[in-house]
C-alpha cells in the first residue's frame, strides 16, 4: 500500500502510478480477444461452445443447452429465503424509481412563420446486457442494468453470464424472473461480447451492450463498439475517500475493502488531510482483512493498489481527488455538501459519515455500472439514455423557406455543393 504525504519527494512519482491505475493492458489480450471475436462471427454456436468448454470447464451438447430455461429462473424465485426476496423487491423498486426520473422526452417547438423542429426519443429495439459470473455472480448488475433498458422500452434484452461448470448462480437466476428477463444465456468473456454484436443461430444480434467484465470483456467492447454501440469500456472497481478528523477510522477502512474485496485490481484510495486519521484507517485496515472471507483478494488489492494521502488541507485533497476521478467517491466530513460543489469528476459521489459506498452498490437506486480509471472525466453512469437515441425533427413551411433560404443557399454554393444549392433555391419564391 502506498502511504505517503504530498510533501514528500517520492509523492509526484507515486501519484503518477494511481493515476495510471486504469492502464488496463488491452495490447496484450487484443490478438487473443480479436481471434476469439472472428471465430464467434465465422462459426457462431460451435465456436461459442468450444469457448465454453475452454473457459468454463463444460462442453454444452445441443444448442439448446445454451440458454437457461424460464422455468429454472421461476424455480430459483420460488425458493428464495422470505428476507432475501423482499430485499431484492426493495432494490428492484428503489432502483426503477430512479431510473424512471431519468427518462428524456421528446420535444417540439412551432415558430410563428410555420417552421417545426424537434427531437423525438426513441429506445433502441434490443439491448444485451453482459452479467459477470467468473470469481463472483452479481445479480446486483443484472438489477442496474436491466431496469434502465427497461424502463427505456426496449422490447428485446438478452442478458449472457458465464456458468463455470455449468452451474448458474440461483439469486442471478432468482433476480432474472423477478425482472421478467426471458433470454438468458450461459455465455461469457470476449465470445458472449462478440454473440451480442454479431449473433449467432440461437442469439440475435443487438444495438448496445451494456455490462461490466474483466480486461477481455473491456477489450471486446472496445472492438466491436462502431458495429454495436455500448455503454463504456470499464476496468476494476474502485473506491475514493475524503475525509476529515470527524470521520471513523473503522468505518472508512471497511470501506476501502469493500472494493479491494471484488478483485485483486480494485484500487481503494483515501485521501485526508489528517495524519492521525491516516494511521488509524492503516492499523482498522489490517484488523478487517483478518475477518474477511475474501481476505486473499482483498489483501492483494489494498497492497498493491491502495493508497492512503496525506495533504496539507483539504483543498489540496480534493484538487488531488479530481485528478485521480474515482468511480466511486465518499466524502466523509463534517460538513459534505459544502465540499460538492467542488467535486469535478466522479461516477458517484456519497455524502456523509452514513452513506457508504455499498449502500449505492445494491439498493439506494443510482446505477452502480460506473466510468474507472479516471473515465469519470468524459463518461457517465448507466442510465435509461443508454438505452434510447434522439432524432431530429425539422419541417419548415414555404414562407420560412422563403425566410431563411437565401442564407442556406449562399452557404451551399460557398462550400461548392451545387445540388444543395439548387435543392433550396428550386424552393424559394421568385
Amino acid at each position: 500500500m502506498i502511504f505517503t504525504n504530498t510533501q514528500s519527494s517520492h509523492f509526484p512519482q507515486e501519484f503518477e502510478e494511481l493515476l495510471q491505475r486504469g492502464k488496463m493492458d488491452i495490447a496484450q489480450v487484443s490478438s487473443i480477444v480479436g481471434n476469439i471475436i472472428d471465430e464467434i462471427k465465422t462459426h457462431k454456436n460451435e465456436a461459442l461452445k468450444k469457448h465454453i468448454a475452454k473457459f468454463d470447464n463444460w462442453t454444452p451438447q445441443s444448442d439448446e443447452d445454451l440458454k437457461i430455461s424460464t422455468k429454472s429462473m421461476e424455480e430459483a424465485y420460488a425458493v428464495l429465503e422470505p428476507k432475501l426476496k423482499s430485499a431484492l423487491h426493495l432494490a428492484y423498486d428503489r432502483i426503477k424509481t430512479y431510473h424512471e426520473k431519468q427518462k428524456p422526452k421528446s420535444w417540439f417547438d412551432d415558430e410563428a412563420n410555420g417552421t417545426i423542429l424537434g427531437q423525438r426519443v426513441t429506445p433502441v429495439e434490443s439491448a444485451g446486457l453482459y452479467i459477470p459470473g467468473g470469481k463472483a455472480a452479481y445479480p446486483s448488475s443484472l438489477l442496474m442494468n436491466v431496469i434502465p433498458a427497461q424502463v427505456a422500452g426496449v422490447e428485446k434484452i438478452i442478458v449472457c453470464t458465464p456458468t463455470p461448470d455449468n452451474e448458474p448462480n440461483s439469486l442471478l437466476l432468482a433476480a432474472c424472473h423477478l425482472c421478467g428477463v426471458r433470454e438468458v444465456y450461459k455465455v461469457g468473456g470476449a465470445s458472449a461480447i462478440a454473440a451480442l454484436a454479431y449473433g449467432t443461430e440461437n442469439i440475435a444480434k443487438v444495438d448496445v451492450i451494456t455490462g461490466p467484465g474483466n480486461i477481455f470483456v473491456a477489450t471486446a467492447k472496445k472492438m466491436v463498439f462502431g458495429d454495436v454501440n455500448i455503454d463504456m469500456i470499464a476496468g476494476p472497481s474502485e473506491i475514493g475517500i475524503l475525509a476529515d478528523e470527524s470521520a471513523n477510522a473503522n468505518h472508512l477502512a471497511i470501506d476501502l475493502l469493500s472494493q479491494a474485496e471484488h478483485d485483486e485490481m480494485a484500487s481503494s484510495i483515501l485521501i485526508t488531510p489528517s495524519q492521525k486519521l491516516a494511521d488509524e484507517v492503516k492499523v482498522e485496515i489490517e484488523a478487517w482483512l483478518l475477518k474477511l472471507p475474501r481476505q486473499e483478494i482483498a489483501r492483494k488489492s489494498i497492497e498493491e493498489r491502495g493508497a492512503i494521502i496525506v495533504t496539507s488541507d483539504m483543498e489540496e485533497a480534493i484538487s488531488l481527488m479530481n485528478k485521480i476521478a474515482p468511480e466511486h467517491l465518499e466524502i466523509a466530513t463534517l460538513s459534505p455538501f459544502e465540499l460538492l460543489p467542488l467535486i469535478k469528476h466522479a461516477g458517484a459521489i456519497f455524502l456523509g459519515h452514513n452513506t457508504p459506498e455499498a449502500i449505492g452498490d445494491y439498493v439506494a437506486g443510482p446505477n452502480h455500472t460506473l466510468p474507472t480509471g479516471g473515465t469519470a472525466k468524459f463518461y457517465s453512469p448507466l442510465g435509461v439514455e443508454n438505452f434510447m437515441k434522439k432524432t431530429s425533427i425539422i419541417s419548415f413551411s414555404h414562407k420560412a423557406l422563403n425566410e431563411i433560404g437565401e442564407e442556406c443557399a449562399l452557404i451551399a454554393h460557398t462550400e461548392g455543393l451545387s445540388a444543395h444549392e439548387q435543392s433550396v433555391r428550386v424552393r424559394l419564391k421568385k
